[in-house]
């Protein structure tokens, strides 16, 4: 359903999340190894979060990702979609194709209406904070 920078940018929020609740910071390094993600593809992710709000970026040898604790409780799921992939799941056509609106339907137009309308609310109410005190499995999850 989402990119693959796009898992991997919910799945970095997360960590950087979990992290920021017990004051830490996390190097780029840590990240790409807890979401199994190449170092340089995560990077440009994280460059996308940051450049958007979500994350705090740092630089220096005490630098790294966290985030505020405003931020943990206001950053959405929807929010990371938007920044990486856009509004597109949103707002475009089911089947991807070009040319589909009310006056001109795709063959699933109508029934993907519902399921836009339900995700996007389901995203929108996800914080940041609901998933990232919800880990109580263990971080290890993330790189599933």
């Amino acid at each position: 359903m989402f990119s693959k920078a796009c898992e991997y940018g919910i799945k970095a929020t997360i960590f950087i999340a979990v992290k920021s609740l017990h004051d830490q910071r996390v190097s780029l390094k840590e990240i790409a190894e807890e979401i199994d993600s190449p170092v340089a593809f995560t990077a440009k992710i994280l460059q996308l979060l940051a450049k958007s709000g979500i994350v705090d970026s740092h630089k220096g040898p005490t630098g790294g990702f966290q985030m505020d604790r405003t931020g943990i409780d206001n950053v959405k799921v929807y929010d990371i979609v938007c920044a990486i992939d856009g509004d597109k799941i949103f707002n475009g056509c089911g089947l991807g194709l070009k040319q589909c609106d009310a006056e001109h339907p795709c063959p699933v137009h109508d029934k993907f209406i519902g399921i836009r309308e339900n995700l996007t609310t389901m995203l929108q109410k996800t914080s940041m904070f609901e998933l990232a005190t919800g880990l109580d499995i263990g971080l290890t999850q993330l790189k599933r």
